[in-house]
Protein backbone atom coordinates (compact mmCIF):
# COMPACT_ATOMS: atom_id res chain seq x y z
CA UNK A 1 0.00 0.00 0.00
CA UNK A 2 1.28 3.46 -0.88
CA UNK A 3 0.94 6.18 1.74
CA UNK A 4 0.36 8.80 -0.97
CA UNK A 5 -2.80 6.94 -2.03
CA UNK A 6 -4.10 7.04 1.55
CA UNK A 7 -3.43 10.79 1.66
CA UNK A 8 -5.26 11.30 -1.64
CA UNK A 9 -8.25 9.28 -0.46
CA UNK A 10 -8.72 11.45 2.62
CA UNK A 11 -7.87 14.62 0.68
CA UNK A 12 -10.79 13.83 -1.62
CA UNK A 13 -13.15 13.44 1.34
CA UNK A 14 -13.54 9.67 1.29
CA UNK A 15 -13.50 7.57 4.48
CA UNK A 16 -10.37 5.56 5.15
CA UNK A 17 -10.58 1.77 5.31
CA UNK A 18 -9.35 -0.10 8.37
CA UNK A 19 -6.29 -1.44 6.49
CA UNK A 20 -5.39 2.10 5.43
CA UNK A 21 -5.61 3.34 9.01
CA UNK A 22 -3.50 0.38 10.17
CA UNK A 23 -0.92 1.19 7.49
CA UNK A 24 -0.75 4.80 8.67
CA UNK A 25 -0.42 4.03 12.39
CA UNK A 26 2.12 1.25 11.84
CA UNK A 27 4.19 3.49 9.59
CA UNK A 28 4.11 6.32 12.11
CA UNK A 29 5.16 3.98 14.93
CA UNK A 30 8.07 2.33 13.12
CA UNK A 31 8.95 5.56 11.23
CA UNK A 32 8.63 4.06 7.75
CA UNK A 33 6.27 6.92 6.95
CA UNK A 34 8.24 10.19 6.84
CA UNK A 35 7.07 13.22 8.80
CA UNK A 36 6.01 15.12 5.68
CA UNK A 37 3.58 12.38 4.63
CA UNK A 38 2.23 11.89 8.14
CA UNK A 39 1.69 15.66 8.43
CA UNK A 40 -0.07 15.73 5.04
CA UNK A 41 -2.52 13.06 6.13
CA UNK A 42 -3.12 14.81 9.45
CA UNK A 43 -3.97 18.01 7.60
CA UNK A 44 -6.31 16.11 5.29
CA UNK A 45 -8.07 14.70 8.38
CA UNK A 46 -8.40 18.18 9.89
CA UNK A 47 -9.93 19.54 6.68
CA UNK A 48 -12.07 16.55 5.68
CA UNK A 49 -12.86 15.00 9.05
CA UNK A 50 -13.42 11.40 10.08
CA UNK A 51 -16.65 9.56 10.76
CA UNK A 52 -17.27 7.70 14.02
CA UNK A 53 -16.14 4.35 12.58
CA UNK A 54 -12.86 5.80 11.30
CA UNK A 55 -12.21 7.53 14.63
CA UNK A 56 -12.81 4.29 16.55
CA UNK A 57 -10.51 2.36 14.20
CA UNK A 58 -7.79 5.01 14.52
CA UNK A 59 -8.03 4.82 18.31
CA UNK A 60 -7.85 1.03 18.29
CA UNK A 61 -4.81 1.02 16.02
CA UNK A 62 -3.06 3.53 18.27
CA UNK A 63 -3.81 1.42 21.35
CA UNK A 64 -2.32 -1.62 19.62
CA UNK A 65 0.81 0.33 18.59
CA UNK A 66 2.10 -0.39 22.11
CA UNK A 67 1.22 -2.48 25.15
CA UNK A 68 -2.09 -2.57 26.99
CA UNK A 69 -1.46 -2.63 30.74
CA UNK A 70 -3.15 -5.24 32.91
CA UNK A 71 -3.58 -5.28 36.67
CA UNK A 72 -3.69 -8.89 37.81
CA UNK A 73 -4.88 -9.46 41.35
CA UNK A 74 -6.53 -6.04 41.67
CA UNK A 75 -9.98 -6.10 43.23
CA UNK A 76 -12.67 -4.22 41.36
CA UNK A 77 -12.54 -2.15 38.19
CA UNK A 78 -9.57 0.22 37.74
CA UNK A 79 -10.94 3.72 37.10
CA UNK A 80 -9.41 6.99 35.93
CA UNK A 81 -10.43 10.57 35.20
CA UNK A 82 -9.25 12.77 32.36
CA UNK A 83 -9.61 16.52 31.87
CA UNK A 84 -9.27 18.15 28.47
CA UNK A 85 -7.26 20.94 30.09
CA UNK A 86 -7.91 24.22 31.82
CA UNK A 87 -6.44 26.89 34.07
CA UNK A 88 -6.14 26.18 37.79
CA UNK A 89 -7.48 22.65 37.21
CA UNK A 90 -5.83 20.58 39.92
CA UNK A 91 -8.76 18.20 40.54
CA UNK A 92 -6.67 15.08 39.83
CA UNK A 93 -4.56 15.75 42.93
CA UNK A 94 -7.74 15.82 45.01
CA UNK A 95 -10.11 13.29 43.48
CA UNK A 96 -7.60 10.45 43.00
CA UNK A 97 -6.77 10.24 46.74
CA UNK A 98 -10.46 10.63 47.63
CA UNK A 99 -11.53 7.82 45.28
CA UNK A 100 -8.72 5.58 46.60
CA UNK A 101 -9.80 6.28 50.18
CA UNK A 102 -13.30 5.12 49.19
CA UNK A 103 -12.01 1.78 47.89
CA UNK A 104 -11.43 2.50 44.20
CA UNK A 105 -8.31 1.46 42.27
CA UNK A 106 -6.99 4.52 40.41
CA UNK A 107 -4.13 4.06 37.91
CA UNK A 108 -3.88 7.62 36.63
CA UNK A 109 -1.72 8.51 33.64
CA UNK A 110 -1.51 12.28 33.24
CA UNK A 111 0.15 14.87 31.03
CA UNK A 112 2.19 18.05 31.22
CA UNK A 113 0.96 21.54 30.61
CA UNK A 114 1.36 23.06 27.17
CA UNK A 115 0.44 26.57 26.15
CA UNK A 116 -1.85 28.31 28.64
CA UNK A 117 -3.17 25.11 30.28
CA UNK A 118 -1.52 23.53 33.30
CA UNK A 119 -0.44 19.90 33.62
CA UNK A 120 -0.85 17.43 36.46
CA UNK A 121 2.72 16.13 36.10
CA UNK A 122 4.21 19.61 36.45
CA UNK A 123 2.25 20.16 39.64
CA UNK A 124 3.28 16.81 41.13
CA UNK A 125 6.93 17.42 40.28
CA UNK A 126 6.81 20.54 42.46
CA UNK A 127 6.85 18.05 45.37
CA UNK A 128 10.53 17.36 46.15
CA UNK A 129 11.54 13.90 44.95
CA UNK A 130 8.15 12.96 43.46
CA UNK A 131 8.65 10.59 40.52
CA UNK A 132 6.18 10.58 37.66
CA UNK A 133 8.43 8.49 35.35
CA UNK A 134 7.71 5.06 36.85
CA UNK A 135 8.27 1.93 34.80
CA UNK A 136 5.21 -0.15 33.99
CA UNK A 137 6.13 -2.66 36.69
CA UNK A 138 6.63 0.09 39.29
CA UNK A 139 3.31 1.54 38.15
CA UNK A 140 1.59 -1.79 38.77
CA UNK A 141 3.36 -2.25 42.12
CA UNK A 142 2.38 1.22 43.30
CA UNK A 143 -1.25 0.72 42.33
CA UNK A 144 -1.25 -2.62 44.17
CA UNK A 145 0.47 -1.12 47.21
CA UNK A 146 -1.48 2.08 47.83
CA UNK A 147 -4.53 1.78 45.57
CA UNK A 148 -3.37 4.12 42.85
CA UNK A 149 -0.57 6.03 41.18
CA UNK A 150 -0.14 9.29 39.25
CA UNK A 151 2.39 8.97 36.44
CA UNK A 152 3.24 10.18 32.95
CA UNK A 153 2.82 8.30 29.69
CA UNK A 154 5.51 5.64 29.28
CA UNK A 155 7.26 4.82 26.02
CA UNK A 156 5.32 1.54 25.83
CA UNK A 157 1.88 3.17 25.96
CA UNK A 158 0.42 4.23 22.58
CA UNK A 159 3.78 5.19 21.00
CA UNK A 160 1.99 6.22 17.79
CA UNK A 161 0.28 8.98 19.75
CA UNK A 162 3.58 10.39 21.00
CA UNK A 163 4.81 11.00 17.45
CA UNK A 164 1.47 12.13 16.08
CA UNK A 165 0.96 14.62 18.90
CA UNK A 166 4.40 16.12 18.31
CA UNK A 167 3.60 16.51 14.61
CA UNK A 168 0.15 17.98 15.26
CA UNK A 169 1.60 20.55 17.63
CA UNK A 170 3.94 21.99 14.99
CA UNK A 171 1.81 21.60 11.84
CA UNK A 172 -1.40 23.37 12.82
CA UNK A 173 -3.38 20.12 13.01
CA UNK A 174 -4.49 20.11 16.65
CA UNK A 175 -8.04 21.35 16.03
CA UNK A 176 -9.74 18.09 15.07
CA UNK A 177 -12.23 16.23 17.25
CA UNK A 178 -11.35 12.82 15.71
CA UNK A 179 -7.62 13.38 16.30
CA UNK A 180 -8.17 14.73 19.82
CA UNK A 181 -10.46 11.80 20.61
CA UNK A 182 -8.05 9.16 19.35
CA UNK A 183 -5.14 10.79 21.19
CA UNK A 184 -6.92 10.93 24.54
CA UNK A 185 -8.68 7.59 24.38
CA UNK A 186 -5.78 5.53 23.03
CA UNK A 187 -3.73 6.41 26.11
CA UNK A 188 -6.60 5.86 28.52
CA UNK A 189 -7.64 2.50 27.04
CA UNK A 190 -4.02 1.29 26.94
CA UNK A 191 -3.38 2.13 30.60
CA UNK A 192 -5.56 -0.80 31.65
CA UNK A 193 -8.63 0.88 33.12
CA UNK A 194 -12.17 -0.44 32.99
CA UNK A 195 -13.96 2.85 33.73
CA UNK A 196 -13.32 6.50 32.91
CA UNK A 197 -14.84 9.85 33.86
CA UNK A 198 -14.11 12.70 31.45
CA UNK A 199 -14.13 16.37 32.36
CA UNK A 200 -14.51 18.22 29.06
CA UNK A 201 -13.88 21.92 29.59
CA UNK A 202 -15.78 24.65 27.73
CA UNK A 203 -15.08 28.36 27.73
CA UNK A 204 -12.38 30.99 27.45
CA UNK A 205 -9.73 28.91 29.23
CA UNK A 206 -10.52 25.67 27.43
CA UNK A 207 -9.53 24.24 24.09
CA UNK A 208 -13.23 23.93 23.23
CA UNK A 209 -14.49 27.50 23.46
CA UNK A 210 -18.21 26.78 23.15
CA UNK A 211 -20.56 24.43 24.94
CA UNK A 212 -21.60 22.92 21.59
CA UNK A 213 -18.00 22.09 20.62
CA UNK A 214 -17.37 20.57 24.03
CA UNK A 215 -20.54 18.46 23.74
CA UNK A 216 -19.41 17.07 20.38
CA UNK A 217 -16.00 16.16 21.79
CA UNK A 218 -17.59 14.58 24.87
CA UNK A 219 -19.90 12.45 22.71
CA UNK A 220 -16.97 11.28 20.60
CA UNK A 221 -14.88 10.35 23.64
CA UNK A 222 -17.70 8.53 25.41
CA UNK A 223 -18.62 6.60 22.27
CA UNK A 224 -15.04 5.40 21.76
CA UNK A 225 -14.60 4.46 25.42
CA UNK A 226 -17.74 2.38 25.67
CA UNK A 227 -17.12 0.71 22.31
CA UNK A 228 -13.69 -0.32 23.61
CA UNK A 229 -15.09 -1.91 26.76
CA UNK A 230 -14.29 0.99 29.09
CA UNK A 231 -17.35 2.28 30.97
CA UNK A 232 -17.14 5.97 30.11
CA UNK A 233 -19.13 9.10 30.79
CA UNK A 234 -18.37 12.81 30.52
CA UNK A 235 -19.24 16.08 32.17
CA UNK A 236 -18.95 19.34 30.27
CA UNK A 237 -17.77 21.90 32.83
CA UNK A 238 -17.28 25.66 32.86
CA UNK A 239 -13.80 27.05 32.19
CA UNK A 240 -14.37 30.79 31.76
CA UNK A 241 -12.44 31.81 34.88
CA UNK A 242 -9.67 29.88 36.64
CA UNK A 243 -10.79 26.92 38.76
CA UNK A 244 -10.06 27.63 42.41
CA UNK A 245 -7.80 30.51 43.44
CA UNK A 246 -4.29 29.30 42.51
CA UNK A 247 -2.61 29.08 39.11
CA UNK A 248 0.90 27.65 38.94
CA UNK A 249 2.46 24.48 40.28
CA UNK A 250 3.61 24.44 43.92
CA UNK A 251 0.82 26.86 44.85
CA UNK A 252 -1.71 24.52 43.22
CA UNK A 253 -0.32 21.63 45.26
CA UNK A 254 -0.92 23.70 48.41
CA UNK A 255 -4.49 24.47 47.30
CA UNK A 256 -5.08 20.76 46.63
CA UNK A 257 -3.83 19.85 50.10
CA UNK A 258 -5.97 22.56 51.67
CA UNK A 259 -8.98 21.20 49.79
CA UNK A 260 -8.25 17.71 51.12
CA UNK A 261 -8.15 19.31 54.59
CA UNK A 262 -11.61 20.78 54.02
CA UNK A 263 -10.44 24.33 53.36
CA UNK A 264 -10.61 24.52 49.57
CA UNK A 265 -12.51 27.06 47.46
CA UNK A 266 -16.11 25.99 46.81
CA UNK A 267 -15.87 25.49 43.03
CA UNK A 268 -12.76 23.32 43.26
CA UNK A 269 -14.12 21.24 46.14
CA UNK A 270 -17.51 20.79 44.46
CA UNK A 271 -16.06 19.61 41.15
CA UNK A 272 -13.52 17.29 42.82
CA UNK A 273 -16.21 15.61 44.91
CA UNK A 274 -18.57 15.31 41.95
CA UNK A 275 -15.96 13.70 39.68
CA UNK A 276 -14.72 11.35 42.43
CA UNK A 277 -18.29 10.22 43.11
CA UNK A 278 -18.85 9.51 39.40
CA UNK A 279 -15.66 7.41 39.44
CA UNK A 280 -16.99 5.30 42.32
CA UNK A 281 -20.25 4.58 40.49
CA UNK A 282 -18.60 3.70 37.17
CA UNK A 283 -16.14 1.41 38.98
CA UNK A 284 -19.10 -0.16 40.84
CA UNK A 285 -17.59 0.69 44.22
CA UNK A 286 -20.87 2.41 45.14
CA UNK A 287 -24.35 1.53 43.81
CA UNK A 288 -25.53 5.03 42.92
CA UNK A 289 -24.55 8.69 42.89
CA UNK A 290 -26.09 9.55 46.25
CA UNK A 291 -24.20 6.78 48.04
CA UNK A 292 -21.02 7.71 46.20
CA UNK A 293 -21.39 11.38 47.11
CA UNK A 294 -21.79 10.48 50.80
CA UNK A 295 -18.74 8.23 50.69
CA UNK A 296 -16.53 10.88 49.08
CA UNK A 297 -17.65 13.58 51.49
CA UNK A 298 -16.93 11.26 54.41
CA UNK A 299 -13.43 10.56 53.07
CA UNK A 300 -12.91 14.32 52.80
CA UNK A 301 -14.26 15.10 56.29
CA UNK A 302 -12.36 12.29 58.00
CA UNK A 303 -9.01 13.11 56.42
CA UNK A 304 -8.83 9.70 54.72
CA UNK A 305 -8.32 11.33 51.33
CA UNK A 306 -5.45 13.43 52.69
CA UNK A 307 -3.76 10.32 54.08
CA UNK A 308 -4.15 8.58 50.71
CA UNK A 309 -2.32 11.45 49.06
CA UNK A 310 0.42 11.26 51.70
CA UNK A 311 0.92 7.54 50.95
CA UNK A 312 1.04 8.18 47.18
CA UNK A 313 3.67 10.90 47.65
CA UNK A 314 5.84 8.65 49.80
CA UNK A 315 5.44 5.61 47.54
CA UNK A 316 6.46 7.64 44.46
CA UNK A 317 9.60 9.00 46.10
CA UNK A 318 8.28 12.38 47.21
CA UNK A 319 8.66 14.07 50.58
CA UNK A 320 5.44 13.33 52.51
CA UNK A 321 6.26 16.10 54.99
CA UNK A 322 4.94 18.65 52.46
CA UNK A 323 1.43 17.61 53.52
CA UNK A 324 1.98 19.40 56.84
CA UNK A 325 4.84 21.77 55.98
CA UNK A 326 4.31 23.82 52.82
CA UNK A 327 7.71 25.52 53.26
CA UNK A 328 9.23 22.34 51.80
CA UNK A 329 7.68 23.21 48.44
CA UNK A 330 9.46 25.60 46.06
CA UNK A 331 8.44 29.23 46.16
CA UNK A 332 9.44 32.35 44.25
CA UNK A 333 11.03 35.11 46.34
CA UNK A 334 9.26 38.15 44.87
CA UNK A 335 5.66 39.35 44.90
CA UNK A 336 3.61 41.89 42.96
CA UNK A 337 -0.02 42.90 43.37
CA UNK A 338 -2.25 43.67 40.38
CA UNK A 339 -4.95 46.11 41.44
CA UNK A 340 -8.40 47.03 40.15
CA UNK A 341 -8.66 50.03 37.83
CA UNK A 342 -12.19 50.79 39.04
CA UNK A 343 -14.81 49.80 41.61
CA UNK A 344 -17.58 47.33 40.83
CA UNK A 345 -18.19 43.64 40.22
CA UNK A 346 -15.71 41.40 38.47
CA UNK A 347 -17.96 40.16 35.69
CA UNK A 348 -15.28 38.44 33.63
CA UNK A 349 -11.91 36.89 34.40
CA UNK A 350 -10.58 35.36 31.18
CA UNK A 351 -8.95 32.08 32.18
CA UNK A 352 -6.81 31.83 29.05
CA UNK A 353 -5.22 35.22 29.71
CA UNK A 354 -4.55 34.27 33.34
CA UNK A 355 -2.99 31.01 32.14
CA UNK A 356 -0.83 32.86 29.64
CA UNK A 357 0.29 35.20 32.43
CA UNK A 358 1.43 32.19 34.47
CA UNK A 359 3.35 30.87 31.47
CA UNK A 360 5.03 34.26 31.04
CA UNK A 361 6.29 33.97 34.62
CA UNK A 362 7.73 30.51 33.89
CA UNK A 363 5.00 28.35 35.44
CA UNK A 364 4.29 26.73 32.06
CA UNK A 365 6.01 26.12 28.77
CA UNK A 366 5.59 27.35 25.24
CA UNK A 367 7.19 24.11 23.95
CA UNK A 368 7.57 20.68 25.53
CA UNK A 369 11.31 21.29 25.97
CA UNK A 370 10.96 24.44 28.11
CA UNK A 371 11.90 24.26 31.80
CA UNK A 372 9.19 25.00 34.38
CA UNK A 373 9.67 27.16 37.46
CA UNK A 374 7.56 25.36 40.05
CA UNK A 375 7.69 28.24 42.54
CA UNK A 376 6.13 31.04 40.50
CA UNK A 377 2.41 31.49 40.13
CA UNK A 378 -0.69 33.61 40.56
CA UNK A 379 -3.24 33.82 43.38
CA UNK A 380 -6.71 35.12 42.57
CA UNK A 381 -7.51 37.35 45.55
CA UNK A 382 -10.91 38.52 44.29
CA UNK A 383 -12.75 35.92 42.17
CA UNK A 384 -15.20 36.38 39.34
CA UNK A 385 -18.58 37.60 40.58
CA UNK A 386 -17.20 39.38 43.67
CA UNK A 387 -17.14 43.11 44.41
CA UNK A 388 -13.85 44.97 44.19
CA UNK A 389 -12.82 48.50 45.16
CA UNK A 390 -10.62 50.75 43.04
CA UNK A 391 -6.93 50.01 43.73
CA UNK A 392 -7.81 46.81 45.62
CA UNK A 393 -5.54 43.89 44.74
CA UNK A 394 -7.19 41.32 42.46
CA UNK A 395 -4.13 39.12 41.85
CA UNK A 396 -1.00 38.31 43.83
CA UNK A 397 1.84 37.43 41.45
CA UNK A 398 4.81 35.40 42.72
CA UNK A 399 7.76 35.94 40.39
CA UNK A 400 11.49 35.41 40.28
CA UNK A 401 13.46 38.61 39.87
CA UNK A 402 10.93 40.17 37.51
CA UNK A 403 11.13 37.44 34.87
CA UNK A 404 8.08 37.80 32.65
CA UNK A 405 6.42 40.15 35.14
CA UNK A 406 5.65 42.98 32.73
CA UNK A 407 3.95 40.65 30.24
CA UNK A 408 2.11 38.82 33.02
CA UNK A 409 0.73 42.03 34.54
CA UNK A 410 -0.48 43.24 31.13
CA UNK A 411 -2.30 39.94 30.55
CA UNK A 412 -3.86 39.96 34.02
CA UNK A 413 -5.07 43.54 33.55
CA UNK A 414 -6.64 42.52 30.24
CA UNK A 415 -8.25 39.42 31.74
CA UNK A 416 -10.58 41.33 34.09
CA UNK A 417 -13.82 43.10 33.18
CA UNK A 418 -15.40 45.16 35.96
CA UNK A 419 -19.12 45.94 35.76
CA UNK A 420 -21.41 48.25 37.70
CA UNK A 421 -23.97 45.68 38.79
CA UNK A 422 -24.48 41.95 39.45
CA UNK A 423 -23.11 39.61 36.80
CA UNK A 424 -24.70 36.38 35.64
CA UNK A 425 -22.98 33.08 36.37
CA UNK A 426 -23.38 29.78 34.53
CA UNK A 427 -23.48 26.57 36.57
CA UNK A 428 -20.25 24.65 37.07
CA UNK A 429 -21.58 21.64 35.13
CA UNK A 430 -22.97 22.69 31.75
CA UNK A 431 -23.87 19.31 30.26
CA UNK A 432 -23.23 15.58 30.56
CA UNK A 433 -22.91 12.58 28.31
CA UNK A 434 -23.88 9.42 30.16
CA UNK A 435 -23.59 5.70 29.63
CA UNK A 436 -26.08 4.34 27.08
CA UNK A 437 -27.83 2.16 29.67
CA UNK A 438 -28.44 5.24 31.84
Amino acid sequence: MRTVDVIRRKRDGRPLRRDEIEHFVTGVTNRTIPDYQAAALLMAIVLRGMNAEETAQLTDAMVRSGVRVTFEGINGTPVDKHSTGGVGDKTSLILAPLAIACGATVPMMSGRGLGHTGGTLDKLEAIPGFRTDLSLQSFRDTVAGVGGALIGQTSEIAPADRRLYALRDVTGTVESIPLISASIMSKKIAEGIGALVLDVKAGAGAFMKTREEARRLAESLVSIGNASGVRTEALVTRMEAPLGREVGNANEVVESLETLKGNGPPDLAELSVLLAARMLVLARVQPDRDAADRAVRQALASGAGLESFRRIIERQGGDPRVVDDYSRLPTAPDQHRVVASDSGTICEMDAELVGRAAVALGAGRATLEDDVDHGVGITVLVPRGAMVARDEAIFLVRHRGGRGLEDAVALLDESVTIGSGPCGEEPLVLDEVRLPED
